[in-house]
């Protein structure tokens, strides 16, 4: 951490706060570009200062957190997560269906903390059906297990780390006090507004291109009804040209047939003094 830090003064590390803006901002920024893309982000806190801030703030722009225990192999093995999810889900529809309710008193009552159990652990990522495309750690060093596992996934680490933690494993850097609320909270500030105006981003750009489809399926629809009036037009240009050529093949026959004719006038002449 000696490149973030400031200063030291009675045994206390004072860190730079011109490079945590600087580090904020590169952050929100790369957060933002992955909101506009579709893609999710996973919030993780188990520290009691920093557990209900991250909630609040991760749940306003409609993102994935873990505030309690880091439930071990969660992107590592992803599968059994989404597993145990759905069996939450089975739970819910058999109190919808009234499942439940034929149930004897000891099932109840194993089913009912079976579904707090879960809710507690995995409520929070019950929607998150792939895995995430980065995670925001706010202690690196308490969330070692899942910087880890982030990090054999390939998956992009954004960690606000502290003078006392290593951030050789994290992907963007944010050098700042973990243990503050009101540190954590400004820099969630900060990111969350990046990634609510990439969503809005996203919003816009689907419309526009919504839009331009259906544009480009009403041309074509057009399109397709001026084309036979195309080749009625073309058949009216065509018709003087098919008549000259008509004409033409008729003019040599009708110049045999006039030598004939006049040979017959005289005899017919003959023919009707006989007659009288």
């Amino acid at each position: 951490m000696a490149p973030y830090i400031f200063m030291e003064r009675n045994g206390i590390h004072i860190i730079d706060l011109h490079k945590t803006v600087a580090k904020i901002d590169e952050a929100a920024e790369a957060m933002k570009q992955i909101a506009r893309s579709g893609r999710r982000i996973l919030f993780v806190s188990t520290k009691k200062q920093t557990k209900d801030i991250i909630a609040e703030k991760a749940a306003s722009v409609g993102m994935p957190f873990v505030n309690e225990r880091w439930p071990g192999g969660m992107l590592t093995n992803f599968s059994t997560i989404r597993k145990a999810v759905k069996k939450m889900a089975t739970i819910d529809k058999m109190i919808e269906d009234g499942t439940f309710a034929n149930l004897s008193k000891r099932e109840l009552l194993q089913v009912t903390r079976q579904r707090a159990k879960l809710e507690k652990n995995l409520g929070s990522i019950a929607d998150l059906t792939r895995l995430p495309s980065a995670l925001f750690v706010v202690d690196v060093m308490k969330e070692d297990i899942a910087v880890h596992e982030a990090n054999r996934l390939g998956i992009p680490v954004f960690g606000i780390v502290d003078t006392n933690s290593d951030p050789r494993n994290i992907d963007f850097v944010i050098p700042a006090n973990d243990d503050a609320t009101k540190s954590v909270e400004v820099i969630l500030n900060a990111v969350c507004a990046a990634i609510a105006e990439g969503l809005e981003e996203r919003k816009v750009e689907k419309a526009d291109a919504e839009a331009a489809e259906a544009q480009a399926e009403a041309e074509a629809a057009e399109a397709a009804e001026a084309k036979p009036r195309r080749r009625r037009t073309r058949t009216r240009v065509e018709t003087p040209a098919a008549e000259e050529a008509e004409a033409a093949e008729a003019a040599p026959a009708a110049e045999e047939a006039a030598p004939a004719a006049e040979e017959a006038a005289p005899a017919a002449e003959e023919a009707a003094p006989a007659a009288e």
